[in-house]
């Protein structure tokens, strides 16, 4: 996997003045999934005004979730805003949920609601308009944005001389003096050395660990990869869509883009007590999302593996923490060792509930089918769905 780095901010005003050019050949659009409370933030409100910046997207397709007749309405008043012509998909409204009963009939998609049923649905309306050579993604969170995100982000999927099919951003984690990213710093690195200690070498586990910001929310696909591949349905969805590259494509068609200097969001609360929310419900599905992936490889687990796993881990995290303070200190940035030190604790109970999980379902069905899969189980699926789209932003 390349990795592209941003040495010169100046450059990214030649890129669009190429992209401009490019995007009468190769369309681009962009899919924003968000929940209906997202507009009422600061942050998305940015995020408008910056697209509106750029010319070469062609559409932007908006999945909304949670939101009611009124808040719909509102929602389309809300998006008008934008320069680029555009599509709400509302998930909550009557057409979609008639279709989503359609394929509940057939038993797929039968998944909770949530991101990654949002970006399914998205990306089913993105093949059903077929226009796009390359789609991009990212939350309405993003407290930091610029349109550089989206500069980057298509710029190595459209430039065929670079030949890359999937492009993924990082970023520096730190805003307001301290330094952020907890998932990614506490859970996903040193669970990733950990399961390589206790399995040995793996290239999925090395694919995984290549990326700088594996749970980086912005990526681009090119359109082919779309319609082949299963998005997760939980907060397992960023690992489970790399996971679904590694199995299918080769490595040298990704690549990692250095997205900005500095990058905030929405933080999500630690949730200690309630495991059903926040990042206490995130590092069970991230974990779970591991260990599925390792049990199709043909790995074994059991409450003892799990044991060894968590105390594993434990001591790779906390080690890590060491790291951390002082990459903080040298920066000139806050780290509370007290709270990290707890976050690791309840990320390591959290090993052991995922492995539980893991164990007693099965039969659970952690990705949504693929479109392909779709159009064979219920032919015409995409159009009706395009259909209801169009209808409902009438």
């Amino acid at each position: 996997m390349s990795t592209l780095h941003n040495f010169n901010n100046a450059n990214n005003k030649v890129l669009a003045s190429e992209l401009d050019i490019i995007s009468q050949e190769q369309p681009m659009e962009l899919i924003l999934p968000c929940l209906f409370s997202e507009l009422e933030a600061d942050a998305l409100k940015n995020i408008i005004q910056s697209i509106n910046k750029i010319n070469f997207l062609n559409h932007v397709i908006i999945g909304l979730d949670k939101a009611n007749h009124k808040q719909f309405l509102y929602a389309r008043e809300y998006f008008s805003k934008l320069n680029v012509q555009h599509s709400i998909l509302w998930n909550d409204g009557p057409k979609l949920n008639s279709l989503q009963k359609v394929l509940h009939k057939e038993g797929i998609a039968d998944v909770e609601d949530g991101k990654g049923k949002n970006v399914w649905y998205c990306i089913g309306y993105a093949l059903s308009r077929n226009t796009a050579e390359a789609v991009a993604l990212h939350d309405c969170d993003i407290k930091t944005y610029d349109e550089n995100i989206l500069i980057k982000l298509f710029y190595p999927l459209v430039n065929r001389s670079m030949g890359y099919s999937f492009s993924k951003g990082y970023y520096p984690r730190y805003a307001d003096n301290k330094l952020n990213g907890r998932v990614t710093r506490l859970l996903v690195t040193p669970l990733v050395k950990s399961l390589i200690m206790l399995f040995g070498k793996n290239e999925y586990l090395e694919f995984i660990d290549s990326f700088k910001y594996p749970l980086a929310g912005e990526y681009a696909f090119r359109m082919h990869l779309l319609r082949e591949i299963r998005i997760p349905s939980d907060w397992g969805l960023e690992i489970g869509i790399l996971s679904e590259l590694q199995r299918n494509y080769s490595s040298k068609l990704c690549c990692q883009v250095d997205l900005a200097d500095q990058y905030d969001h929405k933080h999500q609360d630690l949730s200690e007590n309630d495991e059903s929310r926040g990042l206490s419900r995130m590092t069970i599905d991230i974990t779970k999302a591991f260990l599925r992936k390792m049990a199709t490889q043909g790995h074994t687990f059991n409450e003892e593996s799990f044991r060894t796993l968590k105390a594993t881990y434990y001591r790779r995290a906390l080690e890590y923490i060491d790291i951390y303070k002082n990459d903080a200190k040298m920066n000139g940035l806050n780290l509370d060792i007290n709270l990290e030190e707890k976050t690791v604790e309840m990320f390591a109970e959290n090993i052991i509930k995922a492995g539980k999980s893991f164990l007693s379902q099965p039969m659970e069905k952690p990705f949504i089918p693929s479109w392909q899969r779709v159009e064979y189980a219920s032919p015409g699926f995409l159009t009706k769905l395009r259909r209801a789209v169009v209808e409902d932003n009438k």
